[in-house]
């Protein structure tokens, strides 16, 4: 038990990309009525990965994972990256045009599989060194599965709902994705389990004053899907119409994070960036994903999409985040801004 304690430590797992980590019993969502209501109301729009079936199995991690007992939770950050893409922004080599820092977190590559991997490292790891019977019984859960994952966090301590509904860390901002083991045994006397994080927020209202489209409802803490620019320029795949004031945002393409953008507690780790690390967006498809859509003109962008069959962008983005929107859904978005002009 000894080998699974010093394992299961923050110090140790900082080489899986983690930056800060927890562990909850709790199987049941602590803010479950916040957001079976937000659904009720239609407030999830376009979403409907968030009713049906799938919310069922969100009221109780045991819906999901019947054995369930406890949960590691795990923070993994792409602060860094979207410091050097921020950079890049002010560079002349930007076109003014730009796309959610996760894109680019992980090396171009889809975060859903890279954190896959490292979450499958640990749970392998995890099953090698428990000692006791039965079995170690794991199953992984990212944003896909059926889980409250940002209220997984919260029940863990890593953080508290900022009013833009993102779970912030007190050390970390909320530029991360979380990745979560859930356990067929209890981990407690293994992992502490911290208290749940207060809110510090405050009276700042700045990420609800930023949203150009008005998407964030500052009583209930959450975002109207139908209203928030990462709905229409992500989850929208075809012709839709943008939502109304989109026109004053910044010329997002993919995604927005101007709501984290203002956040102070995101701006106060900025600060202690002295350095650019711009090495972080050379890898290959980061490389490939910045010359593609964010150093030239609109209108060669549109012509090169216009050139490629909807099997061809596929094949041309595999693994990286953009697949998901698609060759139409990214001409939407980006002939929306040349419509502007």
């Amino acid at each position: 038990m000894k080998e699974l304690s010093e394992f299961l430590t923050l110090e140790n797992l900082k080489s899986y990309g983690i930056v800060d980590m927890g562990l909850t019993t709790a199987p049941v969502p602590h803010t479950l009525s916040h957001y079976n209501d937000w659904v009720a109301q239609g407030k999830h729009g376009p979403l409907s990965y968030l009713e049906g079936d799938r919310q069922d199995k969100r009221q109780d991690l045991r819906h999901y994972f019947s054995e369930f007992k406890s949960s590691l939770v795990f923070l993994f950050s792409y602060a860094d990256t979207k410091y050097a893409l921020d950079e890049f922004y002010k560079s002349e080599e930007s076109n003014g045009h730009k796309i959610a820092g996760y894109v680019l977190g992980f090396n171009g590559i889809d975060y859903h599989f890279e954190v896959k991997s490292r979450l499958e490292e640990i749970k392998a790891k995890l099953i090698s060194l428990d000692p006791e019977l039965p079995e170690l019984k794991v199953e992984l859960s990212l944003d896909i599965q059926p889980v409250l994952e940002r209220d997984l966090a919260l029940r863990a301590g890593l953080g508290w709902f900022g009013k833009n509904s993102m779970l912030i860390n007190k050390r970390e901002g909320s530029f991360l994705i979380l990745g979560s083991l859930l356990l067929s045994k209890d981990y407690s006397h293994i992992v502490s389990e911290k208290k749940m994080e207060t809110d510090h927020c405050g009276q700042c209202t700045r990420c609800i004053d930023a949203c150009p489209t008005m998407a964030i409802e500052p009583e209930s803490r959450s975002l109207i899907a139908n209203k928030c620019i990462s709905t229409f320029t992500i989850e929208l795949f075809k012709e839709a119409s943008a939502p109304a004031q989109m026109e004053s945002a910044h010329g997002e393409i993919f995604g927005c994070d101007i709501c984290q953008d203002v956040c102070p507690w995101n701006k106060r780790i900025f600060r202690k960036m002295i350095e650019v690390k711009s090495d972080l967006l050379q890898s290959p498809k980061n490389k490939f994903i910045i010359d593609f859509f964010l150093n030239r003109s609109v209108d060669e962008i549109i012509s090169e999409l216009n050139s490629l069959s909807n099997r061809a962008y596929q094949k041309l983005f595999f693994g990286t985040p953009l697949q998901r929107t698609g060759r139409v859904g990214l001409l939407k978005n980006l002939m929306f801004w040349k419509n502007l002009k």
